[in-house]
């Protein structure tokens, strides 16, 4: 039974509630981060900050995802995967978190699988599984297999095929469902900003990392390197009179975290282009089709989806991506990740 045990890391304890409980909403319905600490004291956060840095890196996508994506023409497939990964959050009314180790899942099982011919089917499949996996994983009550897949799906499946998935899914990533994640770093970096409405703050950066994880470009960047783009721009948006101030607490940021200044310029860069696109916004909220169809009987008429038999799919070809190909990656990850701390004692910090 030993062998059926994850390895993971928790920072909590029996004393520490459940942040998520009597939450206030905010804008589009949503429960934001800092609403509530989870953390009460400034050792919790600093411990928190390191298991998260620690982590990490074991939760990115395998080298040269992204390439895989363009080669293969899957950019489309996993902007429309992600995409409706966030509007299933708010149909079924599941926690940003769960949307966000979802897409975490998604994109890690991927990049192990750059050698197979995906189709449409396959990645739908993969993406209920994904939800799914992360629903049981993070929340209390989870929906239902039908209920997942009720809406904007052009395949349907039987839940024994999910389940099969889901399976599937588990042995790729080695049963590691803890994922460190944008999304984890929200709570531990607005609570170090001198800022009253903190909460207004976290609204935003959540909705800048739902749009960065759209974002193949953005993949590559750490989590950590995301999540600091994202509340510098937050900051420089809500309260533009104070930039010198927020580019000092930056700073402050990245000694703390130990990172290279010019990633994350670049990756602050990315996201301030992404919001001048008119689009990004509607991304942001999940709104998918507000954008590309016009109001018409015929685009609101449902299509007839496609129904999958379990008898018809072959889920052999996904068997070969085992855990044993991703502890060999790990290692090297950890590796690469010593030998880059290792450099930044070199690097020259933003004057």
């Amino acid at each position: 039974m030993d062998s059926l045990l994850c390895d993971e890391v928790w920072l909590s304890s029996p004393a520490t509630p459940d942040y998520h409980i009597n939450q206030p909403r905010y804008s589009h319905g949503e429960t934001y981060a800092a609403a509530s600490s989870f953390y009460t004291t400034t050792e919790e956060c600093e411990k928190a900050v390191s298991i998260y840095l620690e982590k990490e890196f074991t939760c990115m996508p395998e080298p040269g995802y992204v390439e895989h994506l363009r080669t293969k023409n899957l950019l489309f497939a996993r902007l429309r995967a992600i995409q409706w990964l966030i509007k299933s959050r708010q149909r079924l009314s599941l926690s940003f978190e769960t949307v966000f180790n979802a897409a975490n899942y998604l994109d890690r099982f991927m990049s192990m699988n750059q050698c197979h011919g995906w189709k449409c089917w396959m990645v739908e499949l993969l993406c209920v599984a994904c939800l799914s996996v992360a629903s049981k994983f993070t929340e209390t009550r989870t929906p239902c297999l039908h209920d997942i897949q009720m809406e904007d799906l052009d395949h349907s499946f039987q839940p024994i095929t999910i389940q099969r998935m889901e399976l599937v899914l588990l042995r790729a990533l080695g049963w590691r469902l803890g994922s460190t994640t944008a999304y984890s770093y929200v709570e531990l970096l607005v609570m170090k900003i001198d800022f009253l409405q903190k909460d207004l703050v976290a609204c935003r950066v959540t909705e800048l990392l739902l749009g960065a994880m759209q974002d193949c470009s953005m993949v590559g960047f750490r989590p950590s390197i995301t999540a600091i783009s994202a509340l510098w721009c937050s900051l420089e948006e809500l309260v533009p009179s104070k930039s010198d101030a927020h580019l000092a607490h930056v700073k402050g940021l990245l000694n703390a975290l130990d990172h290279k200044d010019d990633v994350v310029i670049k990756c602050h860069g990315i996201m301030e282009a992404q919001l001048i696109n008119p689009v990004y916004n509607l991304l942001a909220c999940g709104k998918k089709h507000s954008y590309c169809c016009p109001s018409s009987p015929v685009t609101v008429l449902p299509t007839e989806r496609i129904g999958i038999y379990d008898c018809d799919v072959d889920l052999s070809f996904f068997n070969d991506s085992g855990s044993n190909k991703k502890q060999e990656t790990s290692k090297k990850k950890r590796k690469w990740h010593e030998k880059s701390i290792k450099d930044d004692g070199f690097q020259k910090r933003i004057k």
